[in-house]
């Protein structure tokens, strides 16, 4: 494992470990036009803020970033200026030129921290690499020596550094940095003791930034025991296995054998399993998680399918998933009924789905909560439902996603009782139970929402929690 964190404690739920601000911060990965200071995106048109100096796009001439240690510093700025780097960051430009541009703005800041913060540069330089595994992939290696090394020494003239050194920088941010952002602003980042904090795909913490500052935050999402190690999640957790453990692999170069990657199962949740295209009774698992190159087969039959099979399904899948607007129900609805003798309810692709239209149901035109069909209420309440279901087992206790779920939960349950109660279909008992299970629900989502830091989507979903337990009488 490397090095890691252990508790030296029992740990409660909630507890705060680590907050600490950014040592490096830069655009995220496959960015494309942002702000260097504050990260939002851009335009590259000609009525854009540019920096007067370097001419890189920024939001505004009063930017919070500009000149700040965490935003488009003054060395920056003149090494930019230098480079003429600006010249390609035109409205015309392709979209993988910006990126490749975009991508090149944390390695930089790195880098010149060697004159301008050695300190950070230090602290930086003692993060793991990864370097000798790196050259063992062409792949990989290539892509960087292209886009970053050639750029930065045979272009751009970079003295004092060599191939390795940047080479090494660039493993060291796929290896330790974290993706973060609230709202539009997103940002890659690298924190001085945070990185220690070892992956498992069920982790024990949970962690968020700040909007402004862009300081984390991370807090134990459950109970840790003394000498227990303290984990976080370096992968999507609503992420099958097979795509799970190949994202990791792919930017931080080992393969995961925690228990949920090495249970077919994925702890009983079946958020990987297939319908059996053959008897359409069983469920189509790995036989062998950890093996990349595993056949899948069918619990109830003899089909097979092997992995190239699995991942161009997958791929297909996704794609068709990702070009549907997300506040498109009918889309959405669409996905779920053609893929239903295909994929297992708790899919993670159609979690995803469920997702979105746990969201979208009771907040958009034509599907607010109070004009919502008693079917549409029941679908969003079963929605919920199976996504708690699922999120209760990979993201268990005070975490995000089941605070933001549990608050989209309360209000079907709420506006179904009440029109039964109304027209006398259900009992006095009942409605009363229910609304037990609404004010249960909004406690445990303003309990965990009004964690995150004051000022985002979630505290500000918590503060609605606790106004809507006040209009209950139930704080």
């Amino acid at each position: 494992m490397g090095r890691y964190l252990v508790a030296n404690r029992n740990l409660n739920a909630g507890e705060n470990i680590i907050q600490e601000s950014p040592v490096a911060i830069g655009p995220a990965a496959n960015s494309e036009a942002v702000c260097l200071g504050c990260y939002i995106p851009v335009k590259l048109s000609l009525s854009q803020y540019r920096c007067s100096d370097c001419k890189w796009p920024l939001c505004s001439a009063d930017c919070r970033g500009i000149g700040h240690v965490n935003g488009h510093t003054e060395y920056e700025c003149k090494f930019l200026k230098e480079k003429n780097s600006a010249v390609d960051l035109i409205a015309t430009a392709t979209l993988t030129k910006i990126k490749h541009l975009y991508e090149l703005i944390l390695p930089i800041r790195i880098l010149l921290m060697k004159t301008h913060k050695p300190d950070s540069y230090e602290r930086i330089r003692v993060m793991e690499s990864h370097i000798k595994l790196r050259k063992l992939n062409k792949i990989l290696w290539d892509h960087y020596q292209e886009i970053i090394v050639n750029k930065l020494l045979k272009e751009w003239n970079l003295e004092g550094f060599s191939e390795e050194d940047i080479h090494t920088i660039c493993g060291v941010i796929d290896v330790n940095c974290f993706e973060i952002g609230q709202k539009s602003a997103k940002a890659r980042a690298m924190f001085p003791s945070a990185f220690l904090l070892s992956h498992d795909c069920v982790p024990n913490t949970s962690h968020t930034d700040h909007p402004e500052t862009f300081s984390i935050m991370l807090r134990t999402s459950k109970r840790i025991k003394k000498n227990e190690p303290i984990t976080l999640s370096y992968a999507y957790t609503l992420q099958g296995t097979f795509k799970r453990r190949d994202f990791m692999h792919a930017g931080k170069l080992f393969w995961c054998q925690c228990e949920r990657c090495s249970d077919p199962t994925e702890l009983k949740t079946d958020c990987s399993a297939l319908v059996c295209a053959e008897c359409s009774k069983g469920s189509v698992r790995s036989i062998d998680p950890l093996d990349q190159d595993a056949d899948w087969k069918c619990d109830n039959c003899a089909y097979k399918l092997g992995a190239k099979s699995l991942e161009s399904l997958l791929d297909k899948l996704n794609n068709e998933l990702e070009s549907i607007d997300p506040h498109n129900v009918a889309g959405l609805e669409g996905f779920l009924k053609k893929y239903q003798n295909t994929l297992r309810p708790n899919h993670y692709l159609f979690l995803s789905a469920k997702y979105s239209l746990c969201q979208v149901y009771g907040r958009i035109d034509g599907y607010l909560i109070h004009e919502m069909s008693l079917e549409d209420i029941k679908r969003k309440e079963k929605y919920c439902r199976d996504f708690l279901t699922v999120i209760d087992v990979l993201e268990p206790g005070l975490t995000r996603l089941r605070g933001l779920i549990m608050y989209e939960l309360h209000a079907p349950i709420m506006v179904l009782s009440t029109r039964l109660i109304q027209n006398k279909l259900i009992t006095r008992n009942d409605f009363q139970r229910n609304i037990k299970e609404v004010a249960r629900l909004l406690r445990e989502s303003r309990d965990i929402l009004k964690m995150e830091p004051e000022g985002s989507n979630e505290y500000m979903m918590g503060q609605a929690a606790e106004d809507a337990l006040k209009g209950m009488g139930m704080v």
